[in-house]
């Protein structure tokens, strides 16, 4: 496992994670995780975060540094939820929860609700638009959760539930990145 990245902020900022090399695996570069912990500065601490399509769990770690209460972390690749595991253990994160299953499998489940969620779903399969309607159709979602969604630049996200507000939008090379906001 050579693939490291720095946590940036919190309690186990400079803390690594390793992660393995897996298809269409794309940790959220530092820069972009910068820029989106900030805009969700205010709504972090004590928050119950969902990170669909964990991957390196880059975005959840970050989270769980910075003071949200519990973590869900979700990942069809076994290799990668191993890797999850290993890191939990190494940062003895307590409030991390990692379920081995295919996105749409664990929101056709009991729902549960989640202040932030972290959707970094794996490009090329138009998965942005519709993870976000379950998301909203299946009641995962508190009253002004805030949902960020990492896709190919190109990506139209035409079909977002109407009653989210996006916030924030940016665009880094290939990647755009976009925060919401739900409105009931």
């Amino acid at each position: 496992m050579s693939n490291k990245l720095k946590i940036i902020g919190g309690d186990w900022r400079s803390r690594s994670i390793t992660f393995n090399d897996a298809p269409g695996l794309r940790p959220t570069p530092a820069r972009v995780r910068e820029t989106v912990f900030n805009w969700l500065r205010n709504d972090i601490l004590a928050s119950r975060c969902l990170d669909l399509y964990a991957g390196s769990g880059a975005l959840s770690f970050e989270a769980a540094s910075r003071g949200a209460k519990s973590v869900v972390q979700v990942e069809n690749n076994p290799l990668a939820c191993r890797a999850l595991k290993e890191n939990g253990v190494t940062l003895r994160a307590t409030q991390i929860k990692i379920v081995q299953s295919e996105a749409f499998r664990y929101l056709a489940g009991d729902a549960e609700v989640f202040d932030v969620v972290f959707l970094d779903p794996p490009f090329g399969q138009n998965l942005a638009v519709q993870t976000c309607q379950w998301l909203e159709d299946k009641g995962w979602l508190s009253a002004h959760a805030k949902i960020y969604v990492e896709a190919e630049s190109t990506l139209k996200l035409e079909g977002i539930p109407q009653n989210w507000r996006l916030l924030n939008s940016k665009v880094a090379g290939e990647v755009g990145y976009h925060l919401f906001e739900r409105v009931s």
